[in-house]
């Protein structure tokens, strides 16, 4: 199944080049699924000129489906009650009832991360997400991978295997230990935040970044690029939408589509191949008509594959292994690394992640690091200790 993540910078058009995508890919008869950003099926747009037409667009099928963050949160927050009523009831406290609960901020974003889950679960060809802007979007796709490293931390799995001397143990140390409850209800969350990392990881998952050509695009590029290789995943194709005619006698227009085409083409000088442009209608697109002129990128182009890590040996020229980390538009200072444990926390601008080191550089010790042409090169020397010697 191919998932087509949508975002961009705020106000660029990323709902309505995600609605456009969604229906030229049904249109080149398959089945697609929708997952707008919007979650008020009653607001006027692009979503709501195709929910109208969804199931029967062209050849193929179009399915919108709306996140429910208010439902969500709900169901949760009464499943975990329920689940440790044991607890609240010694406790003396008073149940909520689902009419008085509301959701709390994150709430919308974890409703999107379920979204996604479901969408690659169903049966379409083709799921187009319309994510928030970009630095959001880059933290949503992030959660689920975050999230699971502080369960770990926090509630180890290896100390469920201790169920059974739970009691014994809590007599000695003095203290309560977890509750059942708890590492079940963790257990659930692990394997939920696996199946949703596991989407966002896919190979046929890839993004899409809407930009408008000006005084920002050319910076919020080469921030996408940065966040996105970070992460992982793969950036197929740049929109620049909102393209003004190159040709008017009005001299106000002129000098305005003049500035608008420098940007643009720092912008093809960037993106190369991958850029897409969309011109400016004249008015808000309404409609299916609309839309259709406005989808970029050619139904069922191939995802592109994203840039990956990569450990080169070279301890018979120079005596150590060299972990090559794809950043494209990183500079230096903006960079730090701290290795702990079996664990690199790098930082990249405004980005963090935590990586897994490859199994062959746990036996090792980092000698030093290097930034060249965007791909961040880590020296580790091998542990006499813990390498075999050669035979």
């Amino acid at each position: 199944m191919r998932i087509i993540l949508v975002t961009g910078a705020g106000g660029a058009g990323r709902t309505t080049v995600a609605v456009a995508t969604a229906l030229a890919e049904a249109h080149a008869g398959r089945r697609v699924l929708l997952v707008p950003g919007d979650a008020d099926p009653a607001r006027p747009g692009p979503v709501a000129d195709v929910a109208d037409t969804a199931g029967a667009a062209g050849p193929g099928t179009l399915t919108v489906l709306r996140p429910d963050p208010a439902g969500d949160f709900r169901r949760e927050f009464l499943a975990l009650q329920a689940r440790s009523s044991t607890a609240l009831d010694l406790l003396g406290a008073s149940p909520f009832e689902d009419a008085e609960l509301t959701e709390l901020p994150g709430s919308r974003q974890f409703a999107l991360l379920r979204a996604v889950r479901e969408a690659a679960a169903g049966d379409h060809d083709v799921a187009v997400v319309d994510l928030p802007p970009l630095r959001e979007a880059l933290t949503v796709l992030a959660l689920p991978e975050q999230l699971r490293r502080y369960l770990r931390r926090l509630l180890p799995p290896e100390r469920q295997a201790a169920r059974a001397l739970r009691p014994m143990l809590a007599q000695l140390a003095g203290v309560p230990m977890p509750a059942r409850w708890l590492y079940e209800t963790t257990a659930r969350w692990e394997r939920e935040l696996a199946a949703v990392q596991a989407v966002v990881e896919a190979p046929g998952t890839t993004v899409r970044l809407v930009l408008e050509p000006g005084p920002a695009a050319a910076a919020t590029l080469r921030e996408a690029r940065l966040g996105l290789a970070l992460q992982g995943l793969a950036l197929d194709a740049v929109i620049a939408n909102r393209l003004l005619p190159a040709a008017s006698e009005d001299p106000w227009l002129a000098a305005l589509t003049a500035e608008q085409h420098r940007h643009l083409a720092a912008l093809r000088a960037d993106a190369g191949d991958v850029l897409h442009e969309l011109p400016h209608l004249g008015r808000d697109p309404r409609g299916p008509e609309d839309l259709a002129l406005l989808a970029a990128v050619r139904p069922g182009l191939p995802p592109a594959p994203a840039p990956a890590p990569a450990v080169e040996d070279r301890r018979a020229q120079d005596g150590v292994l060299v972990w090559h980390l794809p950043l494209p538009g990183a500079v230096k200072q903006d960079l730090s690394l701290v290795r702990r444990g079996d664990e690199l926390l790098l930082g990249a601008g405004p980005f963090r992640r935590t990586l897994p080191l490859p199994p062959a550089l746990r036996r090792c010790t980092v000698t030093g690091a290097g930034l060249v042409d965007g791909d961040l090169a880590i020296r580790f020397a091998p542990d006499p200790g813990l390498w075999p010697e050669p035979s």
